[in-house]
């Protein structure tokens, strides 16, 4: 159960027909991964029991530590802080044991290793003598192993209590034989480092494996990076907020954070990427002061002296505070973390540094407007960002006006990232980003330059979406979601409810310039013919919901309109950061009420935990899409373990109380393993010990933007005040409703 990517078919019942006509293989020269990314194989685990990216196995009578079939982590020791991997073993005659190092390969990030040299930093308590070091291989993602050599073997062996870094010049992988094709090793693509049994010299051995990198041999002119600039520290209720100038040096491989309780002895506690500037150091506790310094580090080793010190002090924070904070730390990842030329989201991070995605910038630009109502940036600083990203939406890449579902960042062409096929026009992602552009283009109503242009551009951009292209054929009852302008709509993908598309069909509908007919809302969206029937039941497998309606209760709750026991959060929240369900409906359900009930469903699924997973409760619950969760809804078969943070997050204004828990418990119970610089992880997984720093721009501006629904209905109020959008909704027909989203 170790699939941690992203599971496409589950992100969305649109990608059940695109995992078979996409070949999910990113197209070449289109990916840019950070310096780190080149160079870094393993520097730390974020479980403190075992390293997610490694496999274990072993046959008797030879031993090997396992936690949880994976190697073990210790705390104890390392060379980057806070840990390093534990090796022990012993290797009797007849047996065997091996363990599998993997490549840091995720979901949004290439591997293209680069330099010569296979480098390990290595600890023996006792000493180790090549002989008695482990033998060690090489594969890479094409599965074309190299030859085999004792880890130690030019070394001299490793003296007592001391680290030492052993470096193998890659060269001496050499296999044995070469293969008849002339295929050989390829160190760029490095998937798996094994380390094996050697001798069976019938010992316990114990070694301890740090800082695994490739990298070419350091300069003989070594220079220490200069100290890192303007630290500052900022105390929350549980963490440390650290924030400093980023450095300049094109070598610069990470940073290394010292703390200290007194101000005079600092031990170093942590390390960030390279080209990243901020730190979250989690104490767990309330009323502590901590001070802190922070070193460069480039990729030769060389240390800087530690920047001038800083420190500040945590306090209980009220439910206002924690709100606040959780906002801000997810906020950050559309102001911090943009594409510096485009100003937009990028997929994922760490990942593609030029990656740009069209819908999580839509709901980025959702977030920047919450950003401001909560003073994290000032109304000119938003106003200048947005003129960066509707100048670049300007001159990229559109496709009968829609947009692509990824851009390069740099050039603002296309990405065919999940294909060949995908090189054209993304009708879902267009409306997730037009939906995002409308709600600021009435927030930014001032008779000021910066927001005439801001408004004028997006009224140009949203008047040239030719959604009715989209429609395919004139007599189609339903829209499409792509078309290329090489393979035409070989895709073929039609756009049926219930899932995150409604926006697409309440904006089709509403365009000034391209509308598509109101009749396509119920032929296509919740459409009843045999073909959406069929639709349904493809991605669903139950007839449950298969006619759009529903009827069934679950868990006690009512279900309309959906698919099966209920769905994917995502669905109650991507199409709904703007759109506002209170207090209307349409002849088919009250949103906002189907929506609270398909939140109440998957809390009460998750406290009930028939797959008895870690940690799931009434505190901690939230099934949908992201990384390693592969989409999820509350039914056993399609439940891994994983739960999604903006899933639970993402429902405050539909279940405030079961948010709240849910929020608490993340941060307060494990805060440590999930949160960070920007904000909550895409999610987590107690029972594979699993807890990955990564953030998808689809998810966190989800968080940001449904909780300030909640608090004030910021972006709700903006997005609705648009002129196009209620008399669309008159035509579909959605008519008042009591339900106004009180509780």
């Amino acid at each position: 159960m170790n699939n941690h990517t992203l599971s496409m078919p589950a992100r969305c019942p649109r990608l059940w027909l695109a995992a078979i006509t996409l070949v999910l293989i990113a197209a070449p020269g289109v990916r840019s991964e950070s310096f780190y990314d080149r160079h870094v194989v393993f520097d730390n685990s974020f479980a403190d029991q075992s390293y997610d990216r490694s496999e274990g196995m072993v046959v008797a009578p030879s031993k090997l530590e396992l936690a949880g079939g994976k190697f073990p982590v210790d705390t104890n020791h390392f060379k980057t802080p806070p840990n390093s991997l534990r090796l022990k073993w012993l290797s009797a005659p007849g047996g065997d044991w091996r363990m599998k190092l993997k490549s840091p390969k995720q979901y949004g990030r290439n591997l293209h290793f680069q330099g010569g040299t296979l480098s390990f930093w290595c600890f023996s308590e006792t000493g180790m003598t090549p002989e008695e070091s482990p033998r060690i291989t090489l594969q890479d993602t094409n599965d074309f192993g190299s030859g085999t050599i004792a880890l130690l073997a030019d070394s001299g062996g490793l003296p007592a209590g001391k680290w030492v870094q052993i470096s193998i010049p890659i060269e001496q992988f050499k296999p044995l034989f070469q293969r008849p094709d002339d295929s050989q090793f390829d160190s760029r693509i490095l998937g798996t480092i094994w380390l094996r049994q050697g001798l069976d010299d019938g010992k316990e051995h114990t070694l301890y494996l740090d800082d695994v990198q490739i990298h070419d041999r350091a300069p003989a002119v070594r220079q220490p990076p200069a100290p890192p600039a303007q630290l500052v520290v900022k105390g929350a209720e549980r963490h440390f907020d650290l924030a400093w100038a980023r450095n300049s040096e094109s070598n610069l491989l990470r940073y290394q954070i010292y703390r200290s309780r007194d101000g005079e002895k600092y031990a170093p506690i942590g390390i960030q990427q390279g080209h990243l500037h901020r730190f979250v150091d989690f104490v767990g506790e309330t009323g502590r002061t901590a001070f802190y310094r922070v070193s460069a580090i480039n990729l030769a080793g060389d240390e800087s002296p530690l920047s001038s010190p800083a420190s500040a002090s945590t306090r209980p924070f009220n439910d206002d505070e924690l709100l606040d904070m959780v906002q801000e730390g997810c906020f950050r990842y559309y102001w911090e973390a943009a594409h510096p030329h485009a100003g937009m989201a990028l997929e994922i991070v760490p990942g593609d540094e030029n990656l740009v995605a069209v819908g999580a910038s839509g709901f980025g630009i959702m977030a920047l407007i919450a950003g401001t109502e909560r003073h994290f940036i000032t109304r000119e600083q938003c106003a200048e960002r947005l003129l960066k990203i509707t100048r670049f939406l300007r001159k990229a890449d559109r496709f009968h006006g829609a947009w692509p579902h990824f851009l390069n960042g740099q050039t603002g062409r296309v990405v065919p990232y999940f294909g060949k096929y995908d090189d054209g026009g993304d009708l879902v992602e267009t409306a997730f980003l037009v939906q995002g552009l409308l709600a600021a283009r009435e927030y930014f109503d001032r008779d000021t330059a910066p927001e005439r242009e801001i408004r004028q551009t997006i009224t140009g951009l949203w008047r040239g979406v030719e959604w009715n292209w989209y429609r395919k054929e004139p007599s189609s009852p339903c829209l499409y979601w792509h078309w290329s302008p090489d393979f035409g709509w070989h895709i073929s993908h039609p756009l049926v409810g219930w899932n995150e598309t409604m926006m697409v069909y309440l904006l089709a509908i509403a365009s000034p310039t391209h509308p598509v007919p109101a009749s396509l809302y119920h032929t296509g969206w919740a459409g009843q013919s045999d073909f959406a029937v069929r639709y349904r039941h493809e991605w669903s497998r139950t007839t449950q919901g298969d006619h759009y309606t529903n009827g069934g209760a679950y868990h006690g709750f009512k279900l309309d309109v959906g698919e099966g026991s209920g769905a994917d959060l995502f669905f109650t929240q991507f199409s709904f950061m703007g759109f506002d369900p209170r207090g209307m409906k349409d002849q088919y359900a009250d949103y906002f009420r189907n929506n609270r009930n398909i939140a109440l469903i998957n809390h009460a699924y998750c406290a009930e935990n028939p797959r008895r997973f870690i940690g799931y409760g009434a505190d901690c619950w939230g099934l949908s899409a992201g990384v390693n969760s592969g989409g999820a809804r509350p039914l056993p078969r399609d439940d891994n373990g994983t739960i999604c943070c903006s899933a639970a997050l993402g429902s405050f204004p539909y279940a405030p109380q079961e948010s709240m828990a849910a929020l608490k418990h993340f941060y307060r119970d494990l805060g440590a393993r999930i949160w960070g610089i920007y904000g909550f992880h895409d999610g987590f997984n107690e029972t594979e010990d699993w807890y990955e720093p990564v953030w998808m721009g689809l998810n966190q501006a989800v968080i940001t933007v449904m909780i300030e629904n909640y608090r004030s209905g910021a972006i709700w109020k903006h997005f609705m005040a648009n002129p196009e959008i209620a008399p669309a909704l008159q035509t579909i027909g959605f008519r008042p409703d009591g339900d106004t989203g009180a509780h």
